[in-house]
């Protein structure tokens, strides 16, 4: 996975709070491993928090920026996403985001787009307070993706991922998928507080796994807004499957087995590790987001 050296990255796209303190209430599951084993099986590349009832129950403050503008001062160029594990994470958001304001342009729409939110231990959000336990989200209610840098760690150690940045690509790919469902309108279908292999909730993850995959397919030919390059110049095999083996380290199932030692489809809110691949798969292999309808 390579990145154009010369491309101007877009900082703007990213809102780096991770040296804030964010005050205001508190989160009803604390951090640390053990609220991490507590929330997987519930939110774990999900929708906000507040699924899960983290609000402390009074109003939360919206993460805002902090006076260390990390990526600001050192995400300036390509050259440095090849280099720095934050920097990378700005340049796939560039990337995500290039890419669906050119696919909704194409069928005549316009894209309306969304920051990440990097943070540290927990953060406020229109969709609650939220810990790290909770891994990457998606927040309807402001339109952003939240994450910790150190839910990349988890991944391969916790649950067995083979890693690599496009494992990382994967994710916020697939949170941005949540972002193009909530544009669409289809981002609700997954609160009707159902679980198992069949529901909404399943779908949904499934469909975003998809779009993550669309992406792939189209991101080293996606030109950038600045440079009318593709600010992703190369994407290989080994990449996609590093994206294909995270994708079935978070399924339900392996996350079942790994966590409580048996497998219970009725409570499944993501999809199984078969199914993750096969959607990120028919993404990446047409390119295509009308082949990504999980709910026929």
């Amino acid at each position: 996975m390579q990145f154009d050296d010369d491309a101007d990255l877009d900082t703007s796209e990213v809102r780096d709070v991770r040296s804030g303190r964010i005050p205001g209430g508190k989160a009803t599951v604390g951090g640390g491993i053990i609220g991490f084993i507590a929330l997987i099986l519930g939110v774990l590349f999900g929708v906000g928090p507040d699924q899960l009832g983290l609000t402390s129950g009074g109003d939360e403050p919206v993460a805002s920026a902090s006076s260390a503008t990390q990526v600001n001062q050192t995400c300036r160029k390509g050259s440095d996403a090849n280099t720095r594990e934050d920097c990378r994470i700005v340049a796939v958001v560039n990337s995500v985001q290039d890419f669906w304001r050119t696919e909704y342009a194409r069928r005549g729409g316009t894209y309306g787009g969304a920051a990440t939110v990097m943070f540290t231990q927990r953060v406020g959000t229109a969709c609650g307070s939220a810990t790290s336990a909770v891994g990457p989200f998606y927040c309807p209610g402001d339109r952003q993706v939240y994450l910790d840098l150190g839910f990349f760690d988890e991944l391969r150690t916790t649950f067995g991922s083979s890693g690599g940045p496009f494992a990382q690509a994967y994710v916020v790919a697939h949170e941005y998928g949540h972002h193009v469902q909530n544009l669409m309108g289809t981002l609700s279908r997954a609160q009707d507080g159902r679980t198992g292999a069949n529901s909404n909730a399943v779908r949904v993850e499934l469909q975003a796994d998809c779009y993550a995959g669309v992406w792939a397919r189209h991101a080293t030919s996606t030109p950038d807004d600045k440079t009318g390059r593709p600010l992703l110049t190369r994407l290989t095999d080994e990449d996609i499957r590093d994206g294909l083996d995270a994708a079935a380290a978070v399924g339900d199932d392996r996350i079942q087995e790994r966590f409580q030692g048996r497998v219970t489809p009725e409570s499944w809110t993501h999809g199984s590790a078969a199914q993750r691949q096969q959607w990120f798969h028919q993404g990446y292999r047409t390119g295509d987001m009308a082949q990504c309808n999980t709910f026929r």
